[in-house]
């Protein structure tokens, strides 16, 4: 099922950990509206970037996410974020590209200068445009690497 130009359900909703452990990680139909939001917002990031977008995680269930250690407040839960690479650009890249071009996101996150996070708010409320890091020294404010 397409849920965009360029994202569908099935790649905004694999998991291995799911298929390797047995879990259903088909999302409800609150995270699907919110599945469909996220994959216009990815989107204007690929829009941005002018690049395609590899999608390492985004929907997970809650026994999912748990699974892998997440949050148990994660946006994945709700459809609402994911884990993206650009080829071609770092993480760090991405990060400033997408502060840049002044998207609306809820959340982008350096992480481990591996991937970067993206989220959406929650329907009907405005984005709160955080900008963080996160690696093995903890979670802090978003500053850019210095080269």
């Amino acid at each position: 099922m397409k849920l965009s130009e360029h994202f569908s359900l099935e790649e905004l909703t694999v998991s291995e950990t799911a298929a390797r452990k047995g879990l259903d990680n088909t999302p409800d139909n609150d995270a699907l509206f919110d599945l469909k939001r996220l994959a216009a917002f990815l989107e204007s990031i690929r829009e941005t970037v002018d690049k395609p977008i590899k999608i390492n995680s985004a929907y997970r269930a809650p026994e999912v996410n748990a699974s892998v250690g997440g949050s148990k407040t994660s946006q994945h839960c709700k459809g609402q974020a994911a884990d993206i690479r650009v080829a071609g650009m770092t993480p760090d890249q991405v990060v400033q590209a997408i502060i840049a071009a002044k998207l609306p996101f809820d959340q982008v996150i350096r992480e481990f200068d591996s991937w970067t996070h993206v989220s959406i708010a929650p329907k009907d409320k405005p984005p709160r445009k955080m900008a963080l890091i996160i690696d093995k020294k903890g979670t802090r404010p978003y500053a850019p690497k210095k080269s």
